[in-house]
C-alpha cells in the first residue's frame, strides 16, 4: 500500500472519529437534562393524561413519493451524465501492429 493511500485511510478515520465526538458533544446536554428518579423514591405511578393527536398539517405520502421518486431520477441521470463523461475523457491506447 503506498504512502498516499495511508494518509487518505488515516484522514476517513480521523474524520469520522471527530463526526462522532461532534455528535455526542451535542447530544450529551439533553442527556444531562434528564432527571432518574430510584425506584425506591417512587410514591405512586404518575398520572395518566389524555394525549390529542393533531392530524392538520403535513405532507401528504403521494408527494413524499414524488419527492422520492423525482431524486433517484435526478441521480441516476447524474451518475449516467459523469460515467459518460469521464468515458470521453478516457485516452484507449491501441497497440500498433
Amino acid at each position: 500500500m503506498n504512502t498516499i493511500r495511508r494518509i487518505h485511510r488515516l484522514a476517513g478515520l480521523l474524520a469520522a472519529s471527530a463526526a462522532a465526538l461532534l455528535v455526542l458533544a451535542a447530544a450529551s446536554p439533553a442527556m444531562a437534562s434528564t432527571a432518574l428518579i430510584p425506584y425506591y423514591e417512587r410514591s405512586a405511578p404518575p398520572a395518566q393524561t389524555l394525549i390529542h393527536t393533531m392530524t392538520a398539517g403535513g405532507m401528504p405520502g403521494w408527494q413524499i413519493t414524488l419527492i422520492a421518486v423525482a431524486a433517484a431520477a435526478l441521480s441516476a441521470i447524474l451518475a449516467v451524465a459523469a460515467d459518460r463523461a469521464r468515458a470521453t475523457r478516457r485516452h484507449i491506447a491501441v497497440p500498433s501492429a
